[in-house]
């Protein structure tokens, strides 16, 4: 059994994406979509524990990881533009149909790749990824409204210290069992890339455009309640930012989603990686 993770770029709207890739392609896809403030590293110890059943694609977004980072001047960072260069590496990679990982970011990207093709999404792993209002919880929510207002630098301090070293640090910590058992590796390779100049210019453009996703969210609702996907919800339930009513939502409109609850917060993976691989092939093996 080949557990190797590979590590790839392709080109894609003119941009090099940089993504990780293990196991058969002629297996069921896993497209694996991280959160912020990390990549496509996040899953280094998923990707082996999944890679002889599934064929798994993670990749960095513009902006991320080992993917180009143009400045705010040479690219628009919005969600849309994010999803579309997931979309055209799907395209690149000949991808007929996946299942989707989304943490985080990956729900808002992952959602708009589902609305824009649901024949093509055989099921989702939604982890601490929101798709309700009952899901935002009070620390979002009072970072990013008066920026969402507002724009000026008064109402962008919230946002920057999001992305600043102690906030990643915090992302990466927040509810977990025992910090001791979180790398440091992660929000140090994280913030080594934030802290790239103009980076944190461009990420405080994503959270203004968050508020995009918040206006979609009864659009994908809709989309959920006609198509059904199968559906795992694997959910820290001591996040701050993505509040445990949040998973529990997905039921109303998904009634066979299966929830599991994890002791952890934000961030899973550290902690859970064993039970999360475990989850995944209950559910979506053949």
């Amino acid at each position: 059994m080949n557990t190797q993770v590979y590590h790839r770029t392709a080109a894609v709207n003119g941009r090099t994406v940089f993504y990780r890739e293990a196991g058969d392609p002629a297996a069921p896809t896993i497209l694996l979509l991280h959160g912020l403030p990390t990549s496509s590293q996040m899953f280094r110890d998923l990707m082996p524990l999944l890679a002889g059943q599934f064929h798994l694609i993670a990749p960095d977004y513009i902006g991320f990881g080992h993917s180009d980072a143009p400045s705010r001047d040479e690219f628009t960072y919005t969600f849309d533009n994010l999803a579309a260069h997931v979309a055209g590496l799907v395209d690149v990679l000949g991808l007929k149909d996946y299942i989707l990982y989304m943490q985080d970011y990956g729900g808002p990207i992952g959602f708009r790749l589902f609305t824009a093709n649901p024949a093509a999404v055989k099921g989702f792993i939604i982890q601490n990824a929101n798709a309700y209002m009952e899901g935002v919880g009070e620390a979002p929510k009072q970072a990013l409204l008066p920026l969402w207002e507002n724009r000026n630098a008064q109402t962008e301090q919230a946002a920057r210290d999001f992305v600043s070293l102690e906030g990643t640090k915090f992302h990466w910590l927040v509810g977990a069992k025992d910090p001791a058992a979180i790398n440091p590796d992660n929000w140090v390779l994280d913030q080594a890339l934030l802290d790239r100049p103009g980076t944190q210019d461009y990420q405080v453009d994503l959270l203004e455009n968050y508020k995009t996703n918040i206006a979609l969210y009864a659009e994908w609702q809709a989309a959920f309640r006609t198509h059904q996907p199968k559906a795992l919800i694997v959910w820290g339930q001591n996040d701050p930012f993505f509040v445990p009513p949040g998973a529990s939502a997905y039921l109303n409109d998904l009634p066979q989603a299966k929830l599991v609850w994890l002791d952890a917060g934000h961030f899973v993976l550290d902690e859970n990686v064993d039970q999360v691989a475990s989850e995944i092939k209950a559910a979506f093996s053949a």
